[in-house]
């Protein structure tokens, strides 16, 4: 593949994690991605973050620390965009995944900014982005969620990738299932512990619970049913996930909601790990049933889709991730929209 010339990149990371995330935050982890795989390729690269960040791209920041407490507050959000198109008001492309910086493009006429959409386009967002998209091109992670809004004009749908280097192959010799995500109804726990209890396997669960629903959530739907065979870690950094996901028999990931994307099947498959999941959201787009994991239906076909997690070879999910869902494609699909927003 022919390399674009050299480009100012300008990436705009949002104030909530750290780049890249000590603990949960996939938007984070590809923002450090890309950004670093734009300098890898020769490209002048800017990353706009909060202080508290350690990719190994040039930073500024005006916050000191990420924002996590104050998750989708507009004061904080709104000085971390105003700081950082101060910043890269110079640059020929600005990659912004904020969701106000868009808006506020808007005094920038003469710089070129694109944005990905890491949520689900719910009303609020489809109101919002109908109204920039003609002004900012926009990048969907999915098919699927592109297919939510024909109404707004999408630049482009980019799946989002991985090293695979970064992601050690475990053996799945640990015994157990795993879920990974959130403490939240749509993620699913509850249906994985009910999964996980039918089939008769220990499953262990690593999630974010920070919020008050997720705590509210926790304590009705999930804390009855833990015992010594199903147990909740907390949220853990990146390399004790890394080390559950190698020896873990597979990853469940029960969703009932339009995932955009589910970068925790990736990881998994990255790792060796196949994945039980429902066909919701991106799963289908992600997952080869029968192949790299299975799509059930409902709890009772995930119990029994345990049974036949045998059948399932790691070394093919391993080389999903290799392949389609590397890094590299992920890095020049990007790249080349860049060229063609640029007339390149």
């Amino acid at each position: 593949m022919v390399e674009s010339s050299c480009m100012k990149i300008a990436v705009i990371a949002p104030p909530w994690a750290p780049v890249p995330p000590q603990l949960y935050g996939g938007i984070e982890l590809i923002v450090d991605k890309l950004a670093r795989g734009f300098q890898a390729r020769g490209h002048d690269v800017l990353l706009y973050t909060t202080g508290d960040s350690t990719s190994d791209v040039p930073m500024a920041w005006a916050l000191r620390h990420s924002e996590g407490n104050r998750i989708g507050a507009a004061v904080p959000e709104l000085r971390h965009v105003m700081h950082a198109y101060e910043a890269v008001a110079g640059f020929d492309i600005v990659h912004d995944h904020t969701v106000m910086g868009p808006v506020y493009a808007a005094r920038y006429p003469d710089l070129k900014v694109v944005t990905t959409i890491h949520g689900p386009f719910n009303e609020e967002l489809t109101d919002i982005y109908q109204r920039v998209a003609r002004r900012v091109p926009i990048i969907a992670i999915s098919h699927v969620q592109r297919r939510h809004v024909p109404q707004i004009p999408i630049a482009r749908v980019i799946h989002h990738g991985l090293d695979a280097s970064e992601f050690p192959v475990g053996s799945g010799d640990g015994g157990y299932l795993l879920f990974l995500g959130r403490m939240a109804p749509e993620k699913g726990p509850h249906r994985a512990i009910e999964a996980a209890q039918k089939a008769g396997i220990p499953l262990l669960m690593a999630a974010k619970m920070r919020e008050p629903a997720e705590f509210d959530y926790f304590d009705t739907q999930v804390r009855p049913h833990l015992n010594a065979e199903t147990r909740y870690l907390g949220e853990v950094p990146h390399e004790e996930k890394l080390q559950l996901l190698g020896g873990a028999l597979a990853l469940l990931n029960p969703i009932r909601w339009a995932e955009p994307f589910g970068l925790v099947m990736i990881e998994a498959l990255a790792c060796g790990t196949p994945v039980l999941t429902f066909p919701e959201g991106a799963a289908p787009e992600i997952i080869e049933d029968g192949g790299t994991g299975y799509l059930c239906h409902d709890v009772a076909e995930m119990a029994e889709a345990i049974g036949r997690i045998d059948r399932l070879d790691r070394a093919t999910c391993r080389e999903a991730v290799e392949g389609y869902f590397s890094i590299d494609r992920m890095v020049a699909e990007h790249l080349a929209l860049f060229d063609d927003l640029l007339g390149r």
